[in-house]
């Protein structure tokens, strides 16, 4: 992260950035998490177990890749983190729709 200088946005530091994969690299990484947590909203039954397992694992690994990356990349570490949250709601939502809801109805 560059560091705070009297240009604010128009210093040199900043534009460099600005202008890294270290920055636009989490930036488009947001459409992940932005797509879960919008996904929350529909119906169970079209979460995907594998894909959401999958998404889930890729951004604990990727968690952990930007905070040992140097400089830490910590708007990549937040981008995963609320990914992680994300696939593990639907995660749950995906178990519950398909093996507890289904159990306690058979129950019944």
């Amino acid at each position: 992260m560059p560091k705070p200088s009297s240009k604010g946005l128009f210093s040199k530091e900043t534009k460099k950035y600005l202008m890294s994969t270290h920055f636009w690299g989490p930036v488009f990484n947001w459409m992940i998490p932005i797509a879960a947590i919008a996904d929350t909203q529909k119906h169970p039954r079209i979460i995907s177990g594998k894909m959401t397992l999958a998404l889930a694992l890729y951004s604990m690994v990727f968690m952990r890749f930007a905070w040992k990356v140097q400089p830490r990349n910590l708007l990549l570490l937040a981008c995963h983190l609320v990914n992680t949250s994300a696939q593990l709601a639907q995660g749950y939502r995906y178990i519950d729709y398909h093996y507890l809801s289904q159990q306690n109805s058979v129950k019944e």
